[in-house]
Parts: C-alpha cells; structure tokens; sequence
C-alpha cells in the first residue's frame, strides 16, 4: 500500500508526457502532411516546393519555441529545454532564410516589393514583419550578455511576439499548399503558447515584487 501512491504519480506523469508529446507531434506532423499531399506542388519547381515546405517547417517550429521557452515539454530539465531553445531558433532562422531565398530565386520582382513593402498582398507585410523581427531576436540573442536580464527579458519576448503574431497571420492569408483546418489549428496553438509564455512569468515577478512590498 506504501507503494502505490509513488506508482500512481509516476503512471499519471508518464501518461502526461506521453499526451503531450502525442499531441505536438500530431499538431506538427498533420500540417506537413497535408502540405507535402497538396495539389499545388503537381506544377512547381523543386526551389519553389523547398522554399514552402521551408516555410511550412518554420512555421511548425513557432510553436515549439515558447514550449521549450517556458519548459513544458516533459523529460526536458530547464537547462536542456533552454539549449533547446536556441538549437530551434538556429533552425527557424535558417528555415526563414532558404523560405525567403528559394522565393526570391523563383519570383525575384515579388521578393523585392515585399521587402521594400510595395507588395499590394496584405500577407507579404506581415511575413517581412515577422522575419525582421526574427533576424532581430537572433542578433539579440549574440549580444546577450551584454544587456541586463530585465531589458533582455523585455526586447527578447517583444520580438517573439512579433515573430509568433506576424508568422501566424501570414501564413493564415496565404492560399497555398497548408491545409485550412490543420494550419489554423496551428497559429491558434503557437499564438496561444506565446502568450502564456510571455504573461506567466510576468504575472509571477509581479505578485514576488507585491509580496516583498
């Protein structure tokens, strides 16, 4: 009898880690899925399909930030989610990086207007957005130590908003190879996941800096 209450703890963490990776996994995997299924690829170029299946991947990866951020990904302990962390905010800069670059490749004038925000789209605006913030959270992250932890703290989460927000809102006004449903799912979550992330911890050293008073 001594026993089963550790057993019963144990049994009740395993099953949740293994519905929240089961649950990831299939927010992920379905969207890529329906992306590498679509219709839309039966006439594009291999750049063109390596450029959205890029795009597709960051976006994935925009949820999978701010869990990581924030260590709920169970078997993770805080020091290898952080190293997590930046191992996937390396692969979302990259994955922006070759997205942008295979598009610019297969429709340079497009490209151009929508870095120079002269694109009549409504979502080329939103994706620059989120791509300079992104560049900008990465610069960020290698002068890091030269900014005290609360302006780090501040500049960090506000990129990444902007990053999760635009992201999300770009991919969503884009008709393209991504599912409806499943891709919408997908921006809800990593919206979601954002700002949790960027409240709680906020909402903590508020109610600290209220008890010490």
């Amino acid at each position: 009898m001594s026993c089963s209450g550790p057993d019963l703890g144990s049994t009740a963490r395993r099953a949740r880690a293994f519905f929240i990776w089961t649950g990831l996994l299939l927010t992920l995997g379905v969207p890529l899925g329906f992306a590498a299924s679509s219709e839309y690829l039966a006439w594009r170029d291999p750049i063109y399909i390596s450029a959205g299946f890029a795009g597709v991947i960051a976006l994935c990866l925009l949820l999978v930030q701010p869990l990581l951020a924030a260590g709920w990904l169970p078997g993770l302990h805080v020091l290898r989610s952080r190293r997590a962390h930046r191992v996937v905010g390396t692969a979302l800069v990259v994955s922006v990086a070759v997205h942008v670059a295979g598009l610019w490749i297969t429709s340079p004038a497009d490209i151009e207007d929508a870095l120079l925000l002269l694109s009549p789209t409504p979502f080329s605006v939103w994706g620059v957005a989120a791509m300079w913030a992104l560049f900008a959270a990465a610069l960020l992250a290698a002068v890091r130590r030269r900014l005290s932890p609360r302006t780090w703290r501040l500049a960090h989460t506000s990129l990444a908003s902007v990053v999760v927000f635009g992201g999300a809102v770009h991919a969503m006004l884009i008709e393209g190879t991504m599912e409806p449903i499943s891709k919408a799912v997908l921006c809800a979550l990593a919206a979601i996941a954002t700002a949790v992330a960027v409240v709680v911890p906020w909402l903590r050293a508020r109610r600290r800096a209220k008890g010490r008073r």
